[in-house]
């Protein structure tokens, strides 16, 4: 007789029979105790019951891989990033709970998981399973992660429509990859439920860490991906044994490029909007976040004067940058402009160097003379920050970063150690032939006499050093800068009264992509160099910099843009 029990999870009577006997909800996938013998075929076609494909059983018999969704690779890549984010001291209860939050809410929305058979919806089997029923096959083995981020927590079953839809895959399909659904996942349109990829797998860690405002930003989080400290690049050999990857998997899980701050970034504020996250915790000016806090520390790393500070602070409280409400995130919102915070900070500071310098190749020139002269007569006191030293110690040292950086990129190897094979007729041919070149690799290594690689420097949070204690003079964090203020009015003001905007008027990013044209040939060269540096800094392109400049001047230069009929001989295209 027919078994007509309504489901414990989903309440549907669906029920299919598992290879071991056991009934199994084909709604949510659910696997309960009850067993029943299967007299024949004929009884399966009458009773609406269909079995779960041997085929993957056999494959773990011939080659002792087993059955895993990408789902359940792209969880363990988190994991391993996340472990990684602790071991770099983040707090761990990012893992744990905001990421693994985060991760169960995503395959709940793009029902992958924790849903019930979304209504209507119908299953396209590529090819008719095998219905054999024996019921002295293997018992169902668990899933492999049991969607878990954490070992301590239970079982989390994939109670949804998609596993068992990928269970009636047939044989052949699951040839073209390791992974059960690897073939269905490449042929579903990217944009249909915000389809997991590997750079979102950093906007998920970036999205944890700015709940949690940890002192960490996305230009930050990237440069220790590009640096190895967080596995992104060749994650999958990670993967245990019994995941095996090959075929459709490797166009999934294989990166050949590195991480773009702009595509981490777009994606996770679709992350964000996708999930229907509330408003994210406030970042306030005690937050490792706020413009004040980064400006410190970008002042530091680019070797500037400790008194340029109070004129950041001075820039981020006239046009209100620093308030909660301006810097804290809420998804969804379209009628405010999301915060990049480091890009933020770095315009900040360029903003005020233009205020106080002007980087026209000219002025900073002349002040910097003229502080040179002040510093031979000066005996008390700090020395004043001459502008053309600090350029020449800072293109010194980042000419050899420059260099160093764009070296270590070139060698990179994008092969990982464990072999990939896209077939298992060619898993022998690849084997072999990495075993080769590894033989040769060895001998050329031992007759030549190459040095073994360094061991991989240990992260950092500045890129470029500089210590007081230095007696060459080449750090500036106590200089002045007397020489090139005055009083008015019991303030300190800039003895330069003029100032050039960057663009008159923004584009429309919509439509052109970006706030601000920028070409080097167009602008000075020590406003290049600027840029330059903390483009260094960031990893990221000048130009982001510069449209973040541009929004910047335009709040800060609002009154007289409104007028610039006016003023216009004292503005630049």
């Amino acid at each position: 007789r027919d078994f007509n029990e309504r489901c414990a999870q989903c309440s549907e009577v669906n029920w299919g029979l598992t290879d071991g006997g056991r009934f199994y909800c084909r709604s949510c996938h659910n696997v309960t105790e009850r067993t029943r013998e299967v007299v024949n075929a004929d009884f399966i076609s009458n009773a609406r019951i269909q079995t779960i494909s041997k085929g993957l059983r056999k494959q773990e018999k011939t080659d002792g891989g087993c059955e895993w969704y990408v789902c359940e690779g792209f969880q363990l890549v988190l994991k391993k990033q996340a472990e990684a984010l602790e071991a770099l001291g983040v707090c761990p209860q990012m893992k744990d709970e905001i990421l693994c939050n985060f991760w169960r809410r995503y395959l709940q929305k793009s029902k992958q998981a924790y849903c019930n058979r979304p209504a209507g919806e119908t299953v396209k089997a590529l090819s008719v399973c095998d219905s054999s029923t024996d019921v002295d096959s293997e018992p169902e083995r668990p899933s492999l992660l049991h969607f878990s981020l954490s070992e301590s927590e239970g079982d989390l079953q994939t109670d949804c429509s998609f596993a068992s839809s990928t269970s009636r895959v047939s044989e052949s399909t699951s040839v073209c990859s390791g992974s059960v659904d690897g073939s269905l996942y490449l042929m579903k349109n990217q944009r249909e439920k915000l389809r997991m990829t590997m750079p979102m797998t950093l906007s998920f860690c970036y999205m944890a860490l700015l709940w949690l405002r940890e002192p960490m930003t996305l230009s930050d989080l990237l440069r220790f991906v590009v640096e190895g400290h967080i596995p992104y690049l060749n994650v999958f050999q990670h993967f245990p044994e019994k995941m095996k990857l090959c075929g459709l998997d490797l166009k999934i899980f294989c990166v050949e490029s590195w991480p773009v701050y702009e595509e981490v970034y777009n994606k996770m504020l679709e992350l964000a909007a996708f999930l229907d996250l509330p408003r994210f915790p406030d970042i306030t000016d005690s937050c490792f976040l706020h413009p004040d806090m980064l400006c410190m520390k970008y002042l530091m790393e680019a070797n500037l004067p400790d008194e340029l500070h109070n004129w950041t602070c001075r820039v981020v409280k006239k046009i209100c940058i620093g308030e909660a409400d301006f810097l804290t995130l809420v998804p969804g919102n379209k009628s405010t402009r999301n915060v990049k915070y480091d890009v933020l900070a770095a315009a900040v500071i360029v903003v005020v160097l233009k205020l106080l310098f002007l980087l026209d190749d000219h002025y900073e020139w002349l002040l910097s003379d003229f502080a040179e002269e002040s510093n031979k007569n000066n005996k008390e006191g700090g020395p004043y920050f001459e502008f053309k030293k600090w350029y020449k110690v800072i293109k010194c040292s980042l000419d050899v970063e420059q260099k160093k950086l764009d070296e270590e990129r070139a060698k990179y190897l994008w092969r990982c150690e464990k072999p990939l094979f896209y077939s298992a007729k060619k898993k022998s041919k690849v084997l072999k032939r990495r075993q080769m070149v590894v033989n040769l690799q060895n001998q050329f290594g031992k007759l030549s006499g190459s040095v073994q690689p360094a061991e991989k420097p240990k992260p950092s949070s500045f890129q470029l050093s500089w210590s007081e204690e230095n007696t060459d003079g080449s750090c500036f964090h106590g200089h002045s800068l007397k020489g090139i203020l005055q009083e008015k009015c019991g303030l300190l003001t800039a003895m330069n009264p003029a100032y050039w905007l960057c663009t008159v008027k923004l584009c429309t990013e919509k439509l052109c992509g970006h706030l601000a044209h920028y070409r080097e040939v167009d602008f000075p060269q020590s406003y290049h160099f600027v840029l330059r540096l903390f483009s260094f800094i960031l990893r990221i392109q000048p130009s982001y910099i510069h449209d973040e400049v541009c929004v910047i001047e335009h709040k800060l230069f609002n009154k007289k843009l409104c007028k610039k009929s006016k003023y216009n001989t004292g503005l630049r295209k």
